[in-house]
């Protein structure tokens, strides 16, 4: 079962935004434009790069192999396909790991039988980023913890994790690391606003049944979900500024 989808005012998100971080969300949305022109002059896209000298595409599998991870913020992501039904060609999941997190959060609490990672292991999904078949990305989602096998925090830790996803390093491509990197940061009032519904679908499926494990019920999946779409993100902070600048 799927989340009901995030009915998500963007406008009214912007205007609770500083005029400072309303620029460094549109300085975002330059990076992500930027490398986006510079993989489509060789005829390349996000997907493709992680897909490249991969073999042959298996759903499920993790592109590329072995996942994509920073050493020095500890961020991380994959690539795979296995929601044909959704219209999206696959997406990316993103995470960050115990040692890039804030020193103050810990996992929530949990009473329940499943093993989660811990200490060093512990880690954190942030959200999904589905693309289509062009290689553009189109919505974002979040997922039971089951989905990804994390650790799980609190949506209030986890939007405290956001500005801390960076991956710069050439593997698979750094154009598209950088995209993926700046993609958090442009849709960030979506990010959390995806966060914090998460929370309010299980806190509801855990009043609904009472006597499941939420976390680990596999009939809950996607907790939350929003279409994106970079243009209009773009167009929608120039207007914010405006906006701020008159306040």
């Amino acid at each position: 079962m799927d989340s009901t989808p995030l009915k998500f005012d963007l406008p009214a998100a912007l205007s609770e935004y500083s005029p400072a971080e309303l620029e460094r969300l549109s300085d975002a949305g330059e990076v992500v434009k930027e490398n986006l022109r510079l993989l489509a002059k060789s005829g390349q896209n996000l997907v493709g790069q992680c897909l490249a000298h991969q073999g042959t595409f298996y759903e499920e599998e993790h592109y590329p192999k072995g996942d994509v991870y920073d050493g020095e913020s500890h961020a991380q992501y994959y690539y795979h396909a296995h929601r044909p039904e959704s219209g999206e060609h696959g997406h990316f999941h993103t995470f960050l790991r115990s040692a890039g997190m804030p020193r103050k959060v810990r996992p929530a609490p949990y009473s329940g039988d499943a093993e989660r990672p811990s200490g060093k292991d512990a880690l954190s999904h942030i959200v999904a980023i589905s693309m289509n078949r062009p290689g553009l990305p189109i919505g974002m989602f979040t997922t039971n913890r089951w989905v990804t096998g994390e650790t799980f925090y609190s949506s209030e830790d986890v939007i405290d994790m956001i500005d801390r996803f960076d991956i710069e390093q050439s593997y698979p491509c750094l154009a598209t690391n950088r995209t993926i990197s700046a993609l958090m940061r442009l849709f960030k009032p979506q990010v959390v606003a995806l966060l914090k519904l998460r929370d309010k679908t299980l806190t509801g499926w855990a009043e609904k049944y009472p006597d499941r494990d939420i976390y680990e019920d596999r009939e809950l999946e996607i907790t939350s979900i929003v279409d994106i779409n970079i243009d209009r993100q773009i167009s929608e902070l120039k207007k914010a500024r405006r906006l701020a600048r008159k306040r």
